[in-house]
């Protein structure tokens, strides 16, 4: 069994755009079922595809299962069997010994921009870059699976600053 560690923050749009930005990737997900205990998800790439089975989260950890699966299942599963889907753009920012994957949401969570680190441990250190903002990994509005139900786009303005 795999455990994901992943912290993610808000990013400071001015500072964002100063940054050169080489690899990218359109995601299309979606997903299969989505609660608080567990999240099943087809992931579409501009290259691969795969199926994710993740567990409930305690602090930024939680059991991931991630498999790759043909392309053409995953539009299969993303058109037939998912009741919520979103789409990003993915970035793979290299910064002080991690890669930083920052997803630039379309559609409904068009605006919104959010940086993730992969851990290999809780408590590993790290340093962030001058255009990361606001930790956000306890915030449930910002998981992809509530996006996908509770786009960014509907969300107040209230609520939004909070």
């Amino acid at each position: 069994m795999g455990i994901e560690i992943e912290r993610k923050f808000l990013v400071k749009k001015d500072k964002w755009a100063q940054v050169v930005k080489q690899e990218r990737s359109l995601f299309r997900q979606g997903y299969i079922l989505s609660d608080p205990q567990k999240t099943i998800r087809v992931r579409l790439t501009d290259t691969e595809a795969f199926l994710t089975i993740k567990g409930q989260t305690v602090g930024a950890a939680r059991p991931e299962f991630e498999y790759n699966i043909p392309m053409e299942d995953a539009r299969h599963m993303l058109d037939n069997f998912c009741v919520s889907e979103l789409s990003k753009i993915r970035y793979f920012i290299p910064y002080d010994g991690h890669t930083w994957e920052v997803d630039e949401f379309l559609g409904q969570n068009e605006g919104l921009i959010v940086a993730e680190i992969e851990l290999s441990a809780e408590n590993e250190q790290f340093s962030l870059p001058d255009w990361v903002d606001k930790e956000v990994t306890s915030e449930k509005k910002y998981t992809n699976s509530n996006l996908a139900v509770k786009p960014y786009g509907e969300w107040s303005i209230v609520k939004r600053q909070t």
